[in-house]
Protein backbone atom coordinates (compact mmCIF):
# COMPACT_ATOMS: atom_id res chain seq x y z
CA UNK A 1 0.00 0.00 0.00
CA UNK A 2 1.23 3.04 -0.85
CA UNK A 3 1.67 6.04 1.69
CA UNK A 4 1.10 9.24 0.17
CA UNK A 5 2.57 12.11 2.33
CA UNK A 6 -0.12 15.12 3.08
CA UNK A 7 0.36 17.95 1.04
CA UNK A 8 2.57 20.79 2.68
CA UNK A 9 0.78 23.81 3.96
CA UNK A 10 1.88 27.53 2.72
CA UNK A 11 2.93 29.24 5.67
CA UNK A 12 0.42 32.28 6.45
CA UNK A 13 1.05 36.09 5.91
CA UNK A 14 1.61 36.64 9.40
CA UNK A 15 3.94 33.77 9.56
CA UNK A 16 6.01 34.93 6.70
CA UNK A 17 6.12 38.18 7.70
CA UNK A 18 7.36 37.39 11.09
CA UNK A 19 11.02 36.21 8.83
CA UNK A 20 10.90 39.67 6.87
CA UNK A 21 13.10 41.82 8.82
CA UNK A 22 13.81 44.87 6.06
CA UNK A 23 10.21 44.19 5.73
CA UNK A 24 8.62 44.96 9.34
CA UNK A 25 11.14 47.73 10.36
CA UNK A 26 10.07 49.60 6.71
CA UNK A 27 6.32 49.11 7.94
CA UNK A 28 7.57 50.78 11.22
CA UNK A 29 9.13 53.83 9.60
CA UNK A 30 6.28 54.45 7.78
CA UNK A 31 4.07 54.48 10.40
CA UNK A 32 6.80 56.67 13.06
CA UNK A 33 6.73 58.97 9.97
CA UNK A 34 3.12 59.39 10.37
CA UNK A 35 3.51 59.82 14.19
CA UNK A 36 5.32 62.55 14.24
CA UNK A 37 2.97 64.52 11.34
CA UNK A 38 0.38 64.04 13.05
CA UNK A 39 2.08 64.71 16.48
CA UNK A 40 3.02 68.27 15.27
CA UNK A 41 -0.94 68.47 13.54
CA UNK A 42 -2.54 68.40 16.82
CA UNK A 43 0.02 70.27 19.12
CA UNK A 44 -1.67 72.83 20.76
CA UNK A 45 -4.94 70.48 21.14
CA UNK A 46 -4.23 67.33 22.28
CA UNK A 47 -2.01 67.29 25.75
CA UNK A 48 1.56 65.34 24.90
CA UNK A 49 1.38 63.68 28.46
CA UNK A 50 -2.37 62.60 28.30
CA UNK A 51 -1.96 61.79 24.92
CA UNK A 52 1.18 59.13 25.25
CA UNK A 53 -0.78 57.95 28.60
CA UNK A 54 -3.78 57.36 26.44
CA UNK A 55 -1.54 55.98 23.84
CA UNK A 56 0.06 53.11 26.07
CA UNK A 57 -3.03 52.22 27.76
CA UNK A 58 -4.97 51.64 24.81
CA UNK A 59 -2.39 49.76 23.44
CA UNK A 60 -2.03 47.21 26.37
CA UNK A 61 -5.85 46.79 26.26
CA UNK A 62 -5.40 45.83 22.40
CA UNK A 63 -3.01 43.51 23.45
CA UNK A 64 -3.71 42.33 26.85
CA UNK A 65 -6.35 39.82 25.50
CA UNK A 66 -4.21 38.25 23.04
CA UNK A 67 -1.39 38.14 25.24
CA UNK A 68 -2.78 36.79 28.76
CA UNK A 69 -1.81 33.23 27.72
CA UNK A 70 1.82 34.02 26.99
CA UNK A 71 2.40 35.98 30.19
CA UNK A 72 0.98 33.21 32.41
CA UNK A 73 3.77 30.86 30.83
CA UNK A 74 6.43 33.45 30.50
CA UNK A 75 6.36 34.99 33.79
CA UNK A 76 8.85 32.87 35.73
CA UNK A 77 11.02 34.44 33.43
CA UNK A 78 10.02 37.31 33.19
CA UNK A 79 10.35 37.61 37.37
CA UNK A 80 13.81 37.28 36.95
CA UNK A 81 14.41 40.22 34.45
CA UNK A 82 12.32 42.91 36.55
CA UNK A 83 15.46 45.55 36.38
CA UNK A 84 15.34 45.25 32.77
CA UNK A 85 11.65 44.71 31.74
CA UNK A 86 10.86 47.91 34.13
CA UNK A 87 14.08 49.81 32.41
CA UNK A 88 12.61 48.76 28.77
CA UNK A 89 9.04 50.49 29.83
CA UNK A 90 10.66 53.65 30.96
CA UNK A 91 12.82 54.53 27.97
CA UNK A 92 10.83 52.63 25.07
CA UNK A 93 7.55 53.96 25.98
CA UNK A 94 7.53 56.35 29.25
CA UNK A 95 10.06 58.80 28.87
CA UNK A 96 10.67 58.43 25.67
CA UNK A 97 7.38 59.02 24.37
CA UNK A 98 6.66 61.97 26.62
CA UNK A 99 9.79 63.75 25.30
CA UNK A 100 8.94 63.57 21.95
CA UNK A 101 5.53 64.52 22.01
CA UNK A 102 6.03 67.43 24.49
CA UNK A 103 8.86 68.44 21.70
CA UNK A 104 6.53 68.30 18.86
CA UNK A 105 4.72 71.07 20.64
CA UNK A 106 7.25 73.37 20.75
CA UNK A 107 9.17 72.54 17.39
CA UNK A 108 8.80 72.21 13.81
CA UNK A 109 8.66 68.99 11.73
CA UNK A 110 11.14 70.31 9.85
CA UNK A 111 13.62 70.00 12.92
CA UNK A 112 12.16 67.15 14.28
CA UNK A 113 13.01 64.78 11.34
CA UNK A 114 16.28 66.54 10.91
CA UNK A 115 16.66 64.93 14.70
CA UNK A 116 15.13 62.14 13.99
CA UNK A 117 17.76 61.71 11.27
CA UNK A 118 20.30 61.37 14.38
CA UNK A 119 18.64 57.77 15.77
CA UNK A 120 21.24 55.41 14.73
CA UNK A 121 23.87 57.19 16.13
CA UNK A 122 22.33 57.09 19.85
CA UNK A 123 21.46 53.40 19.30
CA UNK A 124 25.40 52.85 18.59
CA UNK A 125 26.51 54.71 21.25
CA UNK A 126 24.54 53.27 23.49
CA UNK A 127 25.50 49.82 21.94
CA UNK A 128 29.22 50.65 22.69
CA UNK A 129 29.01 52.10 25.48
CA UNK A 130 27.05 48.96 27.28
CA UNK A 131 28.21 46.10 25.53
CA UNK A 132 31.23 47.42 23.65
CA UNK A 133 29.56 46.34 20.17
CA UNK A 134 31.14 48.81 17.44
CA UNK A 135 30.00 49.93 14.24
CA UNK A 136 31.33 48.07 11.83
CA UNK A 137 32.65 50.21 8.37
CA UNK A 138 30.01 48.97 6.41
CA UNK A 139 27.37 50.11 9.25
CA UNK A 140 29.28 53.35 9.42
CA UNK A 141 29.35 54.01 5.92
CA UNK A 142 25.70 53.13 5.34
CA UNK A 143 24.74 55.49 8.39
CA UNK A 144 26.43 58.37 7.12
CA UNK A 145 25.42 57.74 3.35
CA UNK A 146 21.68 57.36 4.73
CA UNK A 147 22.05 60.42 6.84
CA UNK A 148 23.44 62.68 3.70
CA UNK A 149 20.22 61.55 2.06
CA UNK A 150 17.98 62.47 4.87
CA UNK A 151 19.66 66.37 4.41
CA UNK A 152 19.02 66.04 1.13
CA UNK A 153 15.61 65.38 1.06
CA UNK A 154 14.50 67.63 4.67
CA UNK A 155 16.43 70.76 3.34
CA UNK A 156 14.88 70.40 -0.10
CA UNK A 157 18.67 69.49 -1.75
CA UNK A 158 20.03 73.06 0.11
CA UNK A 159 22.95 71.79 2.79
CA UNK A 160 23.36 75.35 3.09
CA UNK A 161 19.98 75.58 4.76
CA UNK A 162 21.22 73.92 8.12
CA UNK A 163 22.69 77.05 9.40
CA UNK A 164 19.44 78.26 9.29
CA UNK A 165 18.00 75.95 11.40
CA UNK A 166 17.69 77.82 15.23
CA UNK A 167 17.38 75.33 17.98
CA UNK A 168 14.92 75.61 20.89
CA UNK A 169 13.42 73.44 23.81
CA UNK A 170 11.19 71.14 21.59
CA UNK A 171 14.61 70.29 19.64
CA UNK A 172 16.46 69.44 22.39
CA UNK A 173 12.92 67.53 23.81
CA UNK A 174 13.06 65.37 20.71
CA UNK A 175 16.76 64.55 20.67
CA UNK A 176 16.58 63.47 24.21
CA UNK A 177 13.50 61.66 23.00
CA UNK A 178 15.71 60.02 20.73
CA UNK A 179 18.84 59.43 23.38
CA UNK A 180 16.38 57.44 25.60
CA UNK A 181 15.20 55.82 23.07
CA UNK A 182 18.87 54.43 21.45
CA UNK A 183 18.74 53.18 25.16
CA UNK A 184 15.88 51.05 24.71
CA UNK A 185 17.34 49.86 21.57
CA UNK A 186 20.54 48.73 22.77
CA UNK A 187 19.02 46.90 25.84
CA UNK A 188 16.30 45.01 23.41
CA UNK A 189 19.58 42.97 22.56
CA UNK A 190 19.26 41.56 26.26
CA UNK A 191 15.94 41.19 26.86
CA UNK A 192 14.62 37.66 28.05
CA UNK A 193 13.29 34.76 25.67
CA UNK A 194 9.89 35.65 25.78
CA UNK A 195 6.93 35.67 23.72
CA UNK A 196 6.99 39.26 21.27
CA UNK A 197 3.23 39.78 22.84
CA UNK A 198 4.58 39.21 26.70
CA UNK A 199 7.02 41.85 25.93
CA UNK A 200 4.71 44.31 24.43
CA UNK A 201 1.66 43.97 27.19
CA UNK A 202 4.14 44.11 29.77
CA UNK A 203 6.11 47.43 29.40
CA UNK A 204 3.05 48.81 28.05
CA UNK A 205 1.02 48.19 30.47
CA UNK A 206 3.97 49.58 33.03
CA UNK A 207 4.90 52.47 31.05
CA UNK A 208 1.00 53.79 31.33
CA UNK A 209 1.15 53.74 35.10
CA UNK A 210 4.81 55.49 34.79
CA UNK A 211 3.07 58.33 33.40
CA UNK A 212 0.30 58.95 35.43
CA UNK A 213 2.33 61.69 37.59
CA UNK A 214 2.76 63.57 34.67
CA UNK A 215 -0.59 63.12 33.77
CA UNK A 216 -1.91 64.55 36.87
CA UNK A 217 0.46 67.71 36.64
CA UNK A 218 -0.85 68.32 33.26
CA UNK A 219 -4.60 67.92 34.33
CA UNK A 220 -3.80 70.13 37.49
CA UNK A 221 -2.29 72.63 35.49
CA UNK A 222 -5.15 72.70 33.00
CA UNK A 223 -4.10 71.16 30.21
CA UNK A 224 -7.40 68.85 29.49
CA UNK A 225 -8.14 66.50 27.29
CA UNK A 226 -10.69 67.75 24.29
CA UNK A 227 -12.75 64.48 23.66
CA UNK A 228 -13.93 65.97 20.58
CA UNK A 229 -13.48 63.62 16.69
CA UNK A 230 -10.16 65.01 16.11
CA UNK A 231 -9.21 63.61 19.41
CA UNK A 232 -10.26 60.01 19.24
CA UNK A 233 -9.02 60.26 15.66
CA UNK A 234 -5.76 60.80 16.84
CA UNK A 235 -5.56 58.47 19.70
CA UNK A 236 -7.51 55.22 17.92
CA UNK A 237 -4.75 55.99 14.87
CA UNK A 238 -1.98 56.22 17.12
CA UNK A 239 -2.97 53.17 19.34
CA UNK A 240 -2.67 50.85 16.36
CA UNK A 241 0.03 51.83 14.18
CA UNK A 242 2.82 53.83 15.41
CA UNK A 243 2.53 52.03 18.86
CA UNK A 244 1.23 48.36 18.56
CA UNK A 245 2.25 47.30 15.46
CA UNK A 246 5.38 49.46 15.38
CA UNK A 247 7.04 48.26 18.38
CA UNK A 248 6.11 44.53 17.36
CA UNK A 249 7.71 45.32 14.43
CA UNK A 250 10.87 46.86 15.76
CA UNK A 251 11.26 44.64 18.71
CA UNK A 252 10.93 41.70 15.99
CA UNK A 253 13.46 43.38 13.60
CA UNK A 254 15.83 43.91 16.16
CA UNK A 255 15.27 39.98 17.58
CA UNK A 256 16.48 39.03 13.78
CA UNK A 257 19.27 41.38 12.64
CA UNK A 258 20.93 43.09 15.72
CA UNK A 259 20.13 47.24 17.10
CA UNK A 260 23.06 48.47 15.08
CA UNK A 261 21.30 46.75 11.87
CA UNK A 262 17.90 47.57 12.51
CA UNK A 263 18.57 51.33 13.84
CA UNK A 264 19.59 52.96 9.93
CA UNK A 265 15.75 51.98 9.42
CA UNK A 266 15.46 55.40 11.15
CA UNK A 267 16.05 57.23 8.40
CA UNK A 268 13.25 55.87 6.60
CA UNK A 269 11.24 58.23 8.96
CA UNK A 270 11.71 61.58 6.58
CA UNK A 271 11.92 59.67 3.64
CA UNK A 272 8.18 58.75 4.15
CA UNK A 273 7.55 62.33 5.53
CA UNK A 274 8.52 63.62 2.73
CA UNK A 275 6.59 60.92 0.29
CA UNK A 276 3.68 61.56 2.43
CA UNK A 277 3.92 65.59 1.63
CA UNK A 278 3.94 65.04 -1.99
CA UNK A 279 0.25 62.24 -1.79
CA UNK A 280 -1.03 63.89 0.93
CA UNK A 281 -0.82 67.54 0.50
CA UNK A 282 0.17 68.29 -3.12
CA UNK A 283 3.97 68.59 -3.09
CA UNK A 284 5.87 68.88 -6.30
CA UNK A 285 8.51 66.17 -6.73
CA UNK A 286 12.19 67.28 -7.36
CA UNK A 287 15.15 66.21 -8.40
CA UNK A 288 16.67 66.12 -4.47
CA UNK A 289 13.64 63.82 -3.18
CA UNK A 290 15.30 61.28 -6.07
CA UNK A 291 18.53 61.93 -4.90
CA UNK A 292 17.79 61.93 -1.18
CA UNK A 293 15.88 58.63 -2.03
CA UNK A 294 18.39 56.96 -3.59
CA UNK A 295 21.00 57.49 -0.99
CA UNK A 296 18.63 56.53 2.22
CA UNK A 297 17.91 53.32 0.63
CA UNK A 298 22.04 52.41 -0.45
CA UNK A 299 22.98 53.94 2.69
CA UNK A 300 20.33 51.11 4.58
CA UNK A 301 21.34 48.76 2.19
CA UNK A 302 24.83 49.15 3.16
CA UNK A 303 24.32 49.29 6.99
CA UNK A 304 22.30 46.59 7.70
CA UNK A 305 23.86 43.74 5.28
CA UNK A 306 24.41 40.17 6.91
CA UNK A 307 27.66 41.04 7.10
CA UNK A 308 28.21 43.94 8.38
CA UNK A 309 26.89 43.37 12.56
CA UNK A 310 29.37 44.77 14.70
CA UNK A 311 31.59 42.51 16.92
CA UNK A 312 32.96 42.74 20.60
CA UNK A 313 36.37 44.54 20.70
CA UNK A 314 38.90 41.70 21.76
CA UNK A 315 39.56 41.19 25.13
Amino acid sequence: MTVVDPPLRKPSFIAWLAHQPYVLLSLMALFWAANIVLGRYVAGHVPPFTLTFLRWAGTFLVVAPFARPHLQRDWPAMRKRIPLLLMLALTGFALNNALSYWGLQHTQALNALLIQSSGPLFVALWALMLFGVRLSWMQAAGILVSLLGVLVIVLRGNLAALSDIQVNSGDISFAGALFVFGLYSALMSKRPKINPLSLIAFTTGTGALMLLPLVGWEVAAGNLLIPDTLTIATVVFVVIFPSTLAYIFFNRGIELIGPNRAAPFFHLVPVFGSVMAILLLGEKPELFHLVGYVLVLGGIVTASRRGSSGKRPAS
